[in-house]
């Protein structure tokens, strides 16, 4: 219990304890001049020590305790952020300490607070961490600290950090290790599986001296007889293929996965895989769209497209509109002019929704390589293999098979028009994709 006075200074609930008891002494005073005097010095006393308190509090600058909230400029959507609080006593005595820190309304953590007692001249860090399921702007409040001295009669707060705005951005920590296995050709740790690849779609490199294991098909003969050294041909992948990873922002994607929305998880494999083509040499683009087409981020290949991609990413909210791919289409017709590798995240719930949009990728596929990603419903998966003790039982897992296996044949109808197709559950999003983006490249269909 306790109430605010000036806006920085508490009673704690040893005053009113200490205040309670001299007033009862002071109340015995009825019965006698002695208790009357006893009284009076509780009452002295009582004042004197409050006095003392506040002497210890207030008689000494702010400086003498330190308190900060050091966060990263940005948080990684669906990914635990570190937030460090740092608190320091530089009182000649030690303080109970109670930090409640005003964390962004988003997280609905109403009862955030740390406890501690410091001693003299003691530095303490203190870590929280946070996990945002959406993106956007993030407003932290002020880092409030209660303190008490060893009387405990009144208590100081102090409030440091000013407001602070932290940007929630599409998952990059999970970009990030990707990126590293990438590097170290160590994705297959993650999930990623080798693809043997086939024939030689690739682009000619250089020619060098044959070393053993070398495949006897690629020796140059011209250039053999005239070192007179067996010489073979060295290619590579072949680099500035366009892969474009196109955003359904409509109302199917608002379905909500363990938290996060599906096109949060689209935008965070979209990301991923933009950051994996762009290591592969190839470039990377953008284009999200629901009734019309929100954005577009051209494909490049330069140090600053990436955070150009996460820039447009990081606020692109779902929308309750129906989405276009006539809109898409138009867009894509006017603005991209290579044969590019098109992946389109979406969402289909029936094989009837996915006809309706059928025409429009017919013709998206005559120019690119089309490759729609759409999600499997992980709820009507437990219905389908949960037992059925009842008739409503039977119904609902009848109804759930049924939708189950329209998400099959929505794949056959999709790959019999010459579209390639990743069916996945959410969590599994981003593997999947990047497995048939590697597949794709090393068959040499791009």
């Amino acid at each position: 219990m306790s109430i605010k006075i000036r806006n920085h200074v508490y009673f704690t609930s040893r005053f009113y304890y200490s205040l309670g008891t001299v007033a009862f002494l002071l109340a015995l005073g009825q019965f006698g001049p002695l208790f009357f005097q006893f009284g009076l010095i509780s009452l002295g006393l009582f004042m004197m020590l409050i006095l003392l308190e506040i002497l210890l509090l207030f008689s000494i600058s702010r400086s003498k305790f330190a308190a900060d909230r050091k966060l990263d400029e940005r948080f990684s959507n669906g990914d635990d952020n570190e937030v460090e609080l740092q608190i320091s006593n530089n009182y000649s005595f030690p303080v109970d300490v109670t930090i409640i820190d005003e964390i962004p309304v988003q997280f609905q953590e109403r009862n955030f607070q740390i406890n501690q007692k410091l001693k003299s001249g003691e530095s303490i860090i203190k870590r929280y961490s946070l996990k945002p399921v959406e993106r956007g702007e993030y407003w932290f409040g002020a880092l409030n600290v209660f303190y008490k001295s060893p009387l405990q009669l009144l208590e100081r707060r102090l409030r440091f950090a000013d407001k602070t705005m932290v940007k929630v951005y599409p998952a990059f920590k999970e970009m990030r290790q990707f990126e590293m296995m990438a590097i170290s050709n160590r994705l297959t740790d993650v999930g990623i599986k080798k693809i043997r690849r086939i024939g030689h779609q690739m682009e000619f490199d250089q020619i060098r001296e044959y070393t053993k294991g070398d495949d006897y098909r690629t020796i140059n003969w011209k250039a053999t007889a005239r070192r007179s050294t067996l010489m073979v041909n060295q290619y590579q992948d072949e680099k500035s293929q366009q892969v474009i990873s196109l955003i359904d922002m409509g109302r199917t994607m608002k379905m909500p996965f363990e938290g996060m929305t599906l096109l949060d998880y689209a935008i965070n494999s979209s990301l991923v895989l933009s950051k994996i083509a762009m290591l592969k040499q190839d470039k990377a683009g953008i284009v999200t769209f629901n009734n019309e087409v929100r954005s577009i981020v051209a494909p490049q290949r330069n140090s600053k497209q990436m955070q150009l991609i996460m820039e447009t990413l990081y606020n692109q909210n779902t929308m309750f509109q129906e989405q276009s791919i006539q809109a898409l289409y138009t867009t894509v017709r006017r603005n991209i002019h290579q044969r590019s590798l098109l992946v389109l995240y979406t969402n289909y719930e029936s094989l009837s929704a996915a006809q309706r949009q059928m025409p429009m990728l017919q013709k998206l596929a005559n120019d690119h390589l089309v490759v729609v990603v759409f999600f499997e419903n992980t709820e009507l998966s437990s219905l389908t293999k949960a037992k059925a003790p009842d008739i409503e039982s039977i119904y609902i897992k009848t109804i759930a098979e049924k939708f189950a296996y329209d998400k099959k044949r929505v794949v056959k109808e999709l790959e019999r028009h010459g579209i390639h197709t990743v069916l996945t559950e959410p969590e599994n999003l981003t593997v999947e994709t990047l497995n048939k983006y590697l597949e794709l490249k090393a068959r040499g269909y791009i």
